[in-house]
């Protein structure tokens, strides 16, 4: 949720907002209207719990028809209360809901949509390949994928990952492990069912909900698309210690992707699919530390690619293409040969202090005072990396070289025919 002091003193800057991410400006005036009649009835059961009060203590005061009459009075203001308190209950209700329908507030990411993100920079030249394969025709001549029995067993868009398939999918990701816990994060591996009110509260259940996997009947649970939910939910209703700075996670975790929406988009191979591996990146900071520790979340990003050796861009996410949490969002595109373009291999986003306000995650600030604080993530390795690895490192004799830093978490140097 914004801070509503911004929306009271700079309403322009969150309709704004809500322009540039192409949603309803008129949002904003239906919260400053819902919060103003919130306080009122706040004002209003204040004021005549207040006056039922001072009655009761007359009331025991007074005797004989004065007596009488304030009894009187009593039973009509214990009426005027109870509608009150149900008056104010529904205006709460009312108010959060509207609070709930606004995404964050965008910090300086460019204006427009999917089309108009600006790179940042660019890294690594791509190599001169002769008629290159695509990761699946690679993948299973070396027998390292299997799409045709993963859609046999579960349906399309699944795949098994077998013999150095799998081997590299797990030396990657223990990779990144590695060099997350080196960086000081803690590694975590979390639950991938969790509760409404944490996926809701990450901001997963908006415009996106389609994209989720929902358990019904009695488990009313959601699958996470990323360990960023539970990460979020892990100090939920908690008030943190943050005076010897951030906390930061890394969560190794099953993924789970819908991909409503996508028919005919990426169908081949593993670049969208409805099941991954992934490690997040997940930081707990101040308010005034978080553009600091979305460049470090960044840097980390780029030290991962680097040990993977691919070319690859940065970019800077326009408004109207970020998630509903996400302040400002940086991503990371590998060059993939055969579709001559650069497909998105990591995402940064700031989030402000959007979540941990949904999830009530506080800190004591110098003075003592509960603060809102802030949440970031951003992605360290995952399944769809193994794309742009073997698209990258192919050799014309068909077989795939790996890095070197790569190569000792899969323990062989060269991918081949078994």
């Amino acid at each position: 949720m914004i801070d509503l002091k911004i929306l009271r003193d700079d309403p322009e800057r969150v309709r704004v907002s809500q322009r540039a991410r192409g949603e309803d400006p008129g949002l904003v005036d239906a919260l400053l209207a819902a919060d103003a009649i919130r306080r009122s009835a706040i004002v209003e059961a204040d004021s005549l719990r207040s006056e039922q009060k001072s009655l009761g203590k007359q009331v025991g005061k007074a005797s004989g028809d004065e007596k009488t009459a304030l009894l009187a009075r009593g039973k009509e203001l214990a009426e005027q209360v109870k509608a009150a308190v149900a008056k104010q209950a529904e205006a709460d209700e009312q108010a959060k809901a509207a609070h709930l329908a606004i995404s964050n507030i965008i910090e300086s990411a460019p204006a427009g949509g999917e089309d108009d993100y600006v790179v940042l920079e660019h890294v690594g030249e791509p190599r001169a390949l002769d008629n290159p394969k695509d990761h699946l025709e690679l993948g299973e001549s070396l027998g390292l994928l299997d799409m045709e029995r993963g859609a046999k067993v579960s349906g399309s868009r699944f795949y098994f990952l077998t013999g150095q398939g799998a081997l590299l999918q797990l030396g990657l990701l223990n990779m990144a492990a590695a060099k997350a816990v080196a960086s000081g994060f803690s590694l975590m591996i979390p639950p991938v069912l969790v509760r409404p009110e944490v996926m809701g509260g990450t901001g997963f259940l908006g415009a996106h909900a389609d994209e989720v996997y929902h358990l019904d009947k009695d488990d009313d649970l959601y699958l996470v698309g990323t360990s960023e939910v539970p990460l979020a939910g892990y100090h939920m209703n908690e008030i943190l210690d943050l005076s010897d700075g951030p906390k930061r996670y890394a969560g190794w975790s099953t993924c789970f992707r819908r991909e409503a929406g996508s028919y005919g988009k990426d169908t081949r191979g593993i670049i969208r699919v409805h099941q991954f591996d992934k490690i997040e990146g997940f930081i707990y900071c101040r308010p005034e530390e978080a553009e600091a520790e979305h460049q470090k979340l960044l840097n980390w990003e780029k030290d991962m690619l680097g040990a993977i050796e691919v070319p690859y861009r940065v970019i800077d996410v326009a408004g109207g293409d970020l998630g509903s949490s996400a302040a400002r969002k940086f991503d990371c595109e590998a060059w993939v040969p055969t579709q001559n373009t650069y497909r998105e291999l990591t995402s940064t986003s700031n989030c402000t202090t959007f979540q941990a306000r949904r999830l009530s995650i506080r800190y004591r600030d110098e003075q003592g005072k509960p603060q809102v604080a802030a949440t970031l993530n951003g992605t360290l390795a995952t399944t769809r990396w193994i794309v742009a690895i073997l698209e990258n490192h192919q050799q014309p004799d068909g077989t795939v070289r790996l890095p070197a830093e790569l190569a000792k978490f899969v323990g062989t140097d060269v991918l081949a025919p078994a």
